[in-house]
């Protein structure tokens, strides 16, 4: 799982750290809170992997899922943000920063959380900017 932070404004974001999947999903949840605790964090934003058409298939049905458990572990609120070719822009980032392919393999989930959250952030401001 990439984590990705952003700065005390909430304008940029940036890469943090991979946590591999231990099997266990309360661990995995504990994890994440132990680093939201950690780092103060305010809201989580969690990747929903929709479908190239934007349709929620079952992949996204389970990343909404899994938020809902998510969100009572942490103590904060969790939020999903469309994650379509997050991981494909991710690598073209590397890419062009010439990162080479095992590094690249090794950072890309952290990269791709970064892509994630900088959308969510974005978007937030925009709607803001509206009202």
């Amino acid at each position: 799982m990439g984590l990705a932070l952003s700065d005390s404004d909430g304008r940029v974001a940036t890469p943090l750290e991979v946590l591999e999947r231990s099997g266990s999903e309360a661990q995995d949840h504990a994890a994440i809170a132990e680093v939201v605790a950690e780092r103060g964090v305010e809201v989580v934003v969690v990747g929903l992997p929709l479908s190239l058409d934007g349709s929620m298939g079952p992949a996204a049905r389970a990343a909404r899922a899994e938020v809902g458990r998510l969100a009572a572990t942490v103590g904060v609120p969790v939020e999903s943000c469309d994650e379509r070719l997050s991981t494909a822009e991710a690598t073209q980032q590397l890419r062009l920063g010439e990162v080479k392919g095992s590094r690249r393999r090794q950072v890309v989930d952290m990269v791709a959380a970064a892509v994630i959250l900088q959308s969510w952030l974005d978007a937030r401001r925009d709607s803001d900017a509206m009202t």
